[in-house]
């Protein structure tokens, strides 16, 4: 691909990044140490996972997501290929096909494996692997990486390599050995997708034989038992030396189970993996868990540095809390070749006896005591020696740096023998740590790379190590290792401690030691870490101060100066000045100061300067320190107000010279008067601040009132000074600054004594300001002359106005006393200065005036804030405390809330009564203020409320209704339900408020109450508001509408009436604003939240409201809109549609109608009585059926026939309606949701015209009449004899039609009911609700059905003196069968013997499963063997017929062996909705009568279990006293009063114990029903007693129905006493099941019956009992018992479909188990060139659907604990017939003499057979080459269950039949050559000494 052109975005100029920019820009930046223009290149957008670095050509491999990225070494885009996404599914295998595969959908492709392989066929490719199709793996080129050089089109399940789930690590590294490029893969556990895949394998990088790319046929692998329990979470894959290293954490499954980490190591050529070992890694402090890892350098040899994090709590989800932890390579390999060594000599122990090492993964092997030189001649391990060895001790290592955040990348650098840990972490930070020789670490330096994304693990050095390339979620970014160069300074250089960089002294730079030329000599280069580890530096300046306009000698000591040459020297200078030569004397420099001239000037506001002094060396500045020139004339100058003390008080040596106004640095001044510094030495007067000439302080008040003549008087200090002669005295001015102006005033000097004290008086004055303040500070100072006199700080006159803010009396004579204020009289009064009122004070106040008061009216319980606004309110709280009246009742003010004289705000007190009044306020003995208008207490109250209920979830628009509820303040009222407020949400009238109730965490009744102000609560009288459970919908349909809307959507679920008004809602955007924003943000980031300015809303309120159903007309979107979200809203209960269908709701665009008239639309169109008006339109089924749609056609409706895409037919009245709204003619109008269609006028024919004449339509009509007479007669003569026949036929027609009404009708109203029946059944469904049976019983009754006292219940039973021989022997016998010759031999013998039974050949098979079970992998190829030989017989004979019967050993093998390999998929897939038919079953058989001796239920599939005659019943409710713990709970159960005594307490215990296992409650036989009515009124119903009925030799049992038990009775569940009579008629047998009493059994020679007898007349004749039979059935009305067939068959439908399509689902991959033995069959049938797919058929159903799932179906107690009675085995065998029927190939004809049960699911076997079909053709197409997932999953079997096997019960019984045909098998091993070689007859003769001490030729 060629290289894009660049693009410059920014200019940035550290660090280099390719930054990912969403949608579409990738923006690329890069920078190089001799560069400082960037360059940018666009790219792609995608996420980031993975970087490759190829270190030939420097070039960069970027994997993300759906992309792949070539970058050059600066980051320049050279290529990049699009990967993803794909249509895929983990649940799929590859190729994917969408009509297989349904849910597959286009999916991300992440990069998981990114590897370069360095010499392949076509050269060097870079290997890619992504999540999709499973994982496979391709090649590209490493110059154009969309250039694919290999790829597989139809992947086998060996070349799935990568993990595909993106969460699921994989790692991978290349190896060449012996010429042969293998790449080695560690991949986690994925729970979708083929299993088997082991951990750790290796994959050849091209084609070998017949085994393709990346295939690990016949390669090393690590073989594990249970793949979930070794879930290795993989971190790191790393070559080195010979061996490749694998780091990964896991679950410790030897000791703790908690999470740690390993490494594990396998030799880079095993082919087998004998040489695996692991070994724990121990990081003290708890860090568990392995995040990243790098190998490097450290202290001279090899190391691994491993990022740990501590585990959360055991889990494998890291805590922030990290540590990197090193350990050395040679450490680890002694670890490794310890534990191999233990585990081949030393049998895994350690010298003190502990374990040391052992075989991990459930392998079966052991630790061995081989030679000692084994470890050395097998370093690689052999086939004799166990694998895979883990080591129980853990290598150890301390955190050499601990972090508060996680890490999660590493690299290591060696920089000059050091070692450098380089840390990327989750908060997008990089770390650099220095590493100690004692392995302790130091930070130096962190970075922030990206602040938005986690540093990934791949973190990569350059191959100089000196840049480093960091990938991020969203960019790559290239930094250098060190950039010593942006270190100015050797401070900054050193103080970072960066082991990379020092001070190379003499050429001023921060630089890798081998840039700096002198690094060998002393002090030349500094370095952090080093010795000397300061930098050179000045000491000791002498003078460090010195006035500005001195010249002086500078000298300082230097330190770490370097050494220079003879003829080289140095130099100092000052600032920017020319550098002056310095003398060196050893490390004592001097130089000469500038001259003041050449200074440059202080700054601006200074009094001084600070010049830097450096040492140079040339051009170089070794070291500089700074010293300081002051200016002590700037120290006057800028503190103008007092100059004196400012200089004396100077930081600087400086004086100050009164008389001449100058600050100096000189010790005498020119008029000679000093006045010296103060940090000058006692002695020295005068000195300091105190000695200086001032204005001290005011003599007179500060406070002045502004237009009163005022004059100010001063106080002055050290004046005298300037007394020298009278000639020489200078005029005094006052300067008072108002607003920024000086007022000069002349002062006169009026008072001087011996205490120096000088008082001024400046001229009267009427001082003015403008600002709108009461007070103003105004500064003060003195001249003397021009001369400043030093003012003291802080000097200020205080000026105020009277009249400024006091516009009443009451706030003027609140003013402090201090400032003489008084309220002044006359026509204008006002607040003036005491002294400037001429109109006369006013002493009292006018009495307060009120000018508004809110609110108006209050409660009578007080509490409400009352406000009072007016004037002359009081002058200070003290006045209105007790003085506010309202209505005559007392307010009590609030002093916070007081306003002088303008506001009061009180508190109202109750009052008894309503009542009215003004409010009063009373200010001292002034009159009291009135208000104008008055306030009334009222006392409101609440009548009712609506609705007066509403969801838990609140949001209820809860209206109260009452009178004077607008009382107090609006913003104090506050509703309450209980005690959680109602947020109130419209403006509140007199009459009624309405608020919106809040969250309640329980249903509850709870008052309403409002709270006005904060006392008076209101409640509403015996009315509460309930809160009940919140609504639930469960199913909403139709699940589509057009953009109209008004389309009635049925929404089922519980509590839906709760909510008052329940809205259906759409958010929509129009297909306008939707481009407009597609434009406008095509450049925003893909992470960027979608902004929804331009998103609207639409609601429709929902209808015909119920408990259980409402109807929802959608709401209506514009055309072309895009919906973005459509929900039910109840009140606050939202719930999306897309959470109740798992699908969306889909908007489709409005139908079109077209006229009825097209051609001319205001025309009527001619319609004739008796046809149908045909509308022609577009898209009219698109979302909506035809009995939605109504057509009205003027006044009448027009009914509606039949809708299809693009046409409507309706059918109008026979008569011409009449016209609506004043239109002559009836216009068709047709209503489809919320559109309605005005199609145009229609105009009936009348008839009355006619084209023919008269005469002519007589004759016509004569002729038609005699022809269609002559046709009658002749028909009736014909049929005359037929006539009854024919009107019998018309009248089945019509049965059958009222049948098929009826059915449809009851099959609703039963799936309904069951329904319902079932939800609490599927609450408990994936939890203990399933009562599966464990391994072992499920087991015991699929091997040995219907056996007590099986081999897996039993116990060896022997003699002690003979069991340890014997146990003995029974080893060898295990030995012996696992030799395969053995085996077969053993089993050929057997089924040679004439007296060996079919059931004896099931028996050993099984006694053979159980011995074999921990070696299924053995198992499977005996059985295999033995099918081939199987295969062999039928070839000849006929091919079809074989697995049909299980006729031979091998045939039962096959049968337990499916029972095994399919358990797991039986729990995990189909168990669920097996177990939910047979309760469904249950239940529907249950509900009806079901005789208790013949079996006959009313509800049935089965037509001979047919309860033919119409019972009458009816349903009963018992109330059942049940004991929990002491109390008893009374429990309603559903009985028939029909039912037997037994079948009440079966029922009762199905209700008690529903869930339970059926082992675990107890039997109903053991138990007695006792009705209890009143106190006293205990009676015990049994089924038979002395009250039964006899009649003639029958005796009829007894039912509740019998003992007149009604409904809504009282019984209870007591024990059975011994005295009780006769037991129930039931009889339990091992396997579950229930069978009736039989017919014909006898008791005291009387029969039993129940509903009917099993026969009227036991004598007839045999010849004349079908004829009896025939004519009873005859005698039943058809409809009645096939409405029955029907009505359960469709009520039981939606679970017999469930079962089938979780058998024969092509949705998912099928078991392993399946797609192998069906790819075994494919190949015995090519083997012997059966090409018939017919016969391959037949094997696969004959092997898989009849010979176990049949079995499970019929027989739901081999999986389940429960009971299986008879009425209900009877509708199992008819679903598992038609099961039966599905499988077969040959077409499934029925016909009028088909049995009925055939009949019944007639319509459904077709489909069935698809189903059928698809899977095996599924199955056929998949991918071969499952065998290594096989192997896997039978070694995980074997290791799950072995241990539930009684393998030495089963050996013996096998020998059981060894000594029956002893010599039998004794000849046929003698005459075997094979076996004569092996000895195997003598080893059997050993095993039966042994056994049984048989006299044998030994």
């Amino acid at each position: 691909m060629p290289v894009a052109a660049p693009l410059l975005l920014a200019l940035w100029w550290w660090p280099p990044v390719l930054l990912l920019l969403s949608p579409p820009v990738l923006l690329v930046l890069s920078y190089s140490p001799r560069s400082t223009s960037p360059t940018s290149t666009p790219l792609h957008n995608s996420r980031l996972n993975h970087l490759l670095l190829d270190s030939s050509s420097g070039h960069i491999y970027v994997g993300g997501v759906n992309a792949l990225y070539h970058l050059s070494a600066d980051l320049q885009l050279l290529s990049w290929s699009k990967t993803g996404p794909k249509l895929d599914s983990p649940d799929c295998l590859p190729p994917i096909d969408p009509s297989y595969c349904t849910q597959a959908r286009e999916t991300d492709n992440t990069n998981k494996l990114l590897l370069l392989e360095e010499q392949g066929e076509a050269g060097r490719s870079l290997i890619v692997c992504g999540t999709v199709l499973q994982g496979i793996c391709e090649k590209r080129s490493l110059q154009n990486v969309s250039q694919v050089m290999y790829q597989t089109a139809n992947p086998v399940d060996t070349q799935y390599v990568a993990a595909n789930d993106p969460r699921v690590s994989s790692v991978g590294v290349v190896v060449e050995r012996k010429g042969v490029r293998l790449m080695l893969v560690g991949r986690g556990y994925t729970s979708k997708g083929p299993g088997g895949i082991p951990p750790i394998t290796t994959r050849r990088l091209a084609a070998y034989l017949s085994a393709p790319a990346f295939s690990h046929e016949e390669l090393g692998k690590l073989v594990v038992g249970s793949y979930s329990e070794y879930n290795n979470q993989f971190v790191k894959a790393l070559l080195h030396g010979d061996h490749v290293y694998f780091l990964f954490s896991r679950r410790d499954m030897r000791n703790t189970r908690e999470y740690r980490t390993y490494i594990s190591r396998v030799c880079a050529g095993d082919p087998s993996f004998y040489s695996y070992v692991e070994v724990p890694l121990d990081c003290s402090a708890g860090y568990n868990l392995a995040q990243a890892a790098a190998l490097g350098i450290h202290r001279g040899g090899h190391a691994l540095f491993v990022a740990m994090a501590a585990g959360q709590a055991s889990t494998p989800t890291p805590t922030p809390r990290s540590a990197l932890c090193v350990y050395a390579m040679a450490a680890l390999d002694r670890a490794i070749q310890q534990a191999q060594e233990l585990c081949y000599t030393a049998e895994g122990k350690a010298p003190q006896g502990l374990d040391a090492a052992y075989i991990e993964y459930e392998v079966s092997s052991t630790c061995l005591k081989l030679p000692q030189e084994s470890v050395s001649e097998y370093p690689c391990g052999g086939e004799h020696t166990p694998s895979p060895i883990a080591s129980v001790q853990a290598v150890y290592s301390k955190p050499a740096i601990t972090w508060a955040t996680q890490i999660t990348a590493v690299a290591v650098a060696t920089e000059a023998g050091h070692t450098i840990a380089i840390l990327g972490d989750r908060s997008g930070r990089l770390h650099k740590v220095f590493l100690h020789a004692n392995c302790t670490g130091a930070l130096y330096e962190s970075v922030e790379v990206d602040s938005e994304s986690t540093v990934n693990a791949d973190l990569l050095l350059d191959s100089t190590g000196h840049n480093i390339y960091v990938l991020t979620e969203r960019k790559v970014t290239r930094l250098p290792v060190a950039q010593c160069e942006r270190h100015l300074d050797c401070h900054s250089c050193l103080s970072v401690r960066d082991p990379y960089c020092g001070w190379c002294s003499l050429e001023g730079r921060c630089t890798w030691k081998q840039e700096c030329v002198r690094h060998t000599q002393p002090h030349h280069w500094l370095w952090g870490y080093g010795r000397d580890r300061q930098c050179v530096s000045i000491q000791s300046l002498d003078p460090a101060i010195q006035s500005r306009y001195e010249q002086t000698q500078v000298s300082f000591t230097v330190l770490q100066l370097p050494t220079l040459s003879q003829n080289e020297s140095l130099s100092c200078a000052f600032g920017t000045l020319p550098a002056q030569p310095a003398v060196a004397v050893e490390n004592r420099i001097t130089c000469q100061s500038p001259p003041p001239q050449l200074l440059p000037p202080s700054p601006w506001g200074s009094d001084h300067m600070t010049l830097k002094v450096a040492l140079m060396f040339g051009k170089v500045t070794i070291s500089h320190t700074n010293i300081t020139f002051y200016d002590c004339k700037a120290v006057g100058r800028l503190n103008a107000t007092s100059p004196c003390m400012a200089c004396v008080s100077s930081a600087w040596p400086c004086h100050w010279c009164p008389r001449d106004e100058l600050c100096t640095h000189n010790d005498s001044c020119p008029q000679q008067h000093i006045i010296y510094n103060n940090r000058e030495p006692h002695g020295l007067d005068p000195r300091g601040a105190d000695s200086c000439p001032c204005l001290w302080a005011l003599e007179s008040s500060p406070l002045i009132p502004v237009g009163l003549d005022t004059q100010l008087s001063l106080q002055g200090r050290n004046l005298d000074i300037f007394e020298v002669g009278v000639q020489d005295q200078e005029e005094y001015q006052c300067v008072v600054v108002i607003e920024g102006q000086e007022l000069l005033l002349p002062a006169t000097l009026v008072q001087s004594g011996e205490t120096g004290t000088h008082v001024f008086k400046c001229k009267t004055h009427q001082f003015q300001y403008r600002v709108k303040q009461l007070e103003y500070l105004a500064p003060v100072y003195l001249l003397r002359g021009s001369q400043r006199i030093d003012s003291a700080p802080h000097l200020r006159l205080q000026l105020y106005d009277c009249s400024m803010g006091q516009s009443d009396c009451s706030q003027c004579r609140a003013v402090s006393e201090q400032y003489g204020c008084v309220w002044c009289g006359g026509d204008i009064p006002g607040c003036v200065f005491n002294q400037s009122c001429f109109r006369g004070v006013i002493d009292a106040c006018p009495p307060p005036h009120i000018t508004e008061v809110h609110p108006l009216t209050g409660p009578l319980e007080g509490g409400t804030q009352l406000t009072i606004l007016g004037s002359n309110l009081g002058q200070r709280y003290q006045d209105i405390q007790e003085a506010v009246t309202v209505a005559g009742v007392p307010c009590r003010p609030l002093a916070q809330a007081y306003r002088i004289s303008t506001q009061i705000v009180c508190e109202l007190q109750p009052a008894l009564q309503p009542i009215a009044g003004p409010v009063l306020v009373t200010v001292g003995s002034s009159e009291p203020g009135f208000s104008e208008h008055n306030f009334t207490y009222q006392n409101p109250q609440l009548t009712h409320i609506s609705p007066s209920k509403g969801p838990m979830a609140g949001g209820t628009r809860l209206t109260v209704h009452g009178s004077q509820l607008l009382t107090g303040l609006s913003t104090d009222l506050q509703a309450f339900v209980g005690s959680q407020p109602c947020r109130i949400v419209n403006q509140v009238s007199d009459t009624q408020l309405v608020c919106r109730t809040s969250h309640s965490n329980q249903t509850a009744a709870l008052p309403v109450s409002v709270l006005f102000g904060q006392k008076a609560k209101k409640i509403v009288g015996n009315v509460v508001f309930h809160y009940l459970e919140d609504p639930v919908i469960t199913d909403a349909t139709p699940v589509e509408s057009f953009y109209g809307g008004g389309r009635n959507i049925t929404v089922s679920g519980q509590n839906l009436d709760v909510v008052q008004q329940p809205m259906m809602a759409v958010l929509f955007e129009e297909v306008g604003s939707v481009a407009v924003r597609q434009r406008r943000y095509s450049h925003v980031s893909a992470r960027n939240i979608l902004l929804n300015s331009t998103m609207a809303t639409r609601k429709a309120p929902c209808v015909s409201l119920s408990s259980a159903q409402m109807t929802c007309p959608s709401p209506s979107a514009p055309q072309g809109s895009r919906v973005a979200r459509v929900w039910f809203e109840m009140d606050n209960v939202h719930v999306d549609f897309e959470s109740i269908r798992k699908a969306p709701f889909m908007y489709h665009p409005d139908p079109e109608l077209y006229p009825l008239n097209r051609e001319d639309q205001n025309s009527p169109i001619r319609f004739k009585p008796g046809g149908v008006l045909a509308v022609e339109g577009k898209g009219l089924t698109l979302a909506m059926s035809r009995d939605e749609v109504v057509a009205h056609l003027g006044d009448q409706e027009c009914d509606v026939k039949t809708l299809d895409d693009t046409h409507l037919y309706c059918e109008p009245p026979e008569e011409q309606p009449h016209g609506v709204d004043h239109t002559a003619l009836p216009i068709l109008k047709v209503q489809m949701g919320g559109l309605e269609f005005n199609l145009g006028s229609v105009q009936y024919d009348s008839g009355t015209h006619s084209p023919v004449p008269l005469e002519a339509q007589v004759g016509l009509a004569a002729s038609a009449a005699v022809v269609v007479l002559i046709v009658l007669v002749v028909i009736l003569m014909y049929r005359r004899k037929s006539k009854q026949a024919m009107r019998d036929y018309k009248k089945v027609l019509v049965q059958l039609e009222t049948l098929e009404i009826n059915v449809g009708d009851q099959c609703r109203k039963e799936f309904t009911d069951l329904m319902t029946e079932m939800m609490d059944l599927s609450s408990d469904v994936g939890g203990p609700g399933i009562p599966f049976l464990d391994y072992r019983t499920y087991a015991e009754r699929i091997f040995f059905p219907g056996q007590r006292g099986a081999p897996l219940s039993q116990n060896l039973d022997l003699p002690e003196s003979r069991r340890q021989t014997v146990e003995q022997g029974l080893a060898q016998l295990n030995n012996l069968l696992n030799n395969r010759l053995f085996l077969t031999r053993f089993i050929h013998t057997l089924e040679e013997q004439q007296n060996f039974s079919q059931r004896d050949r099931g028996y050993v098979a099984s006694l053979l499963t159980m011995t074999l079970h921990d070696k299924l992998q053995y198992f499977t190829d005996v059985m295999k063997s033995l099918l081939g030989d199987l295969v062999q017989q039928y070839v000849v004979k006929n091919p079809k017929l074989m697995l049909r019967r299980t006729e031979t050993v091998v045939e039962k093998m096959l049968t337990n062996w499916m029972s095994i390999c399919l358990y797991s998929f039986l729990k995990e897939m189909a168990g669920e909705p097996l177990y939910m038919l047979f309760r469904a079953i249950k239940y529907q058989v249950d509900k009806g009568p079901v005789d208790a001796v013949t079996g006959k239920a009313k509800r049935t599939l089965n037509d001979s279990h047919l309860l033919r005659e119409d019972i009458e019943y009816c349903s009963v409710t018992l109330t059942v006293l049940v004991k929990s713990g002491v109390e008893v709970q009374p429990c309603p159960v559903k009985v028939l009063d029909t039912d037997t005594i037994t079948q009440v307490k079966d029922k009762i215990l199905d209700q008690i114990y529903k869930g339970a296992p059926f082992s675990q409650r107890p039997s109903a036989d053991s138990l007695d029903l006792e009705w209890r009515s009143g106190q006293a009124g205990h009676l015990t119903l049994s089924d038979d007693d002395v009250t039964a009925i006899v009649q003639g030799h029958w005796k009829r049992l007894n039912t509740l129905q019998h003992y007149k038990v009604p409904d809504g009775a009282t019984v209870a569940l007591i024990p059975r006493s011994q005295s009780s009579g006769i037991t129930g008629v039931n009889q339990i047998y091992q396997t579950g099941e229930k069978t009736p009493m039989l017919e014909g059994e006898e008791e005291e020679g009387l029969r039993l019956w129940h509903l009917v007898k099993s026969s009227e007349d036991p004598e007839i004749p045999k010849h004349r009992k079908s004829s009896m039979r025939e004519r009873e059935r005859a005698k039943a009305i058809p409809e009645i018992y096939l409405t029955r067939l029907l009505s359960m068959k469709g009520t039981l439908q939606k679970f017999v479909d469930d079962v089938f399509v979780a058998i024969l689902s092509a949705k998912r991959p099928p078991p392993i188990a399946v797609r192998f033995f069906f790819d075994f069959l494919d190949d015995m049938a090519e083997k012997h060139g059966i090409d018939d797919p017919e016969t391959v058929h037949i094997w696969k159903t004959n092997s898989l659907p009849l010979r176990f799932w049949v079995n499970i179906l019929k027989n739901p107690q081999f999986v389940f604990d429960v009971q299986v009675t008879d009425s209900v085995d009877a509708v199992l065998s008819v679903i598992a017939q038609t099961f039966i029927d599905s499988c077969t190939t040959s077409e499934h004809k029925v016909g009028r003499d088909s049995p009925v049960n055939k009949l019944l699911y007639a319509r459904e076997i077709p489909r069935y057979k698809q189903l059928v079909e698809r899977y095996y053709s599924d199955i056929h197409s998949a991918a071969s080459g499952c065998y290594q997932e096989m192997n896997s999953m039978l070694t995980e079997l074997s290791g799950s269950f072995a241990s539930e096997m009684n393998s030495l019960v089963a050996l013996h019984e096998l020998y059981k039949y060894i000594n029956k045909y002893y010599d039998q098998i004794i000849m046929a091993l003698e005459e075997d050559t094979a076996g004569q070689k092996m000895q195997l007859a003598y080893r059997l003769q050993q095993v039966a000494a042994l056994v049984e001490n048989k006299v044998t030729d030994l």
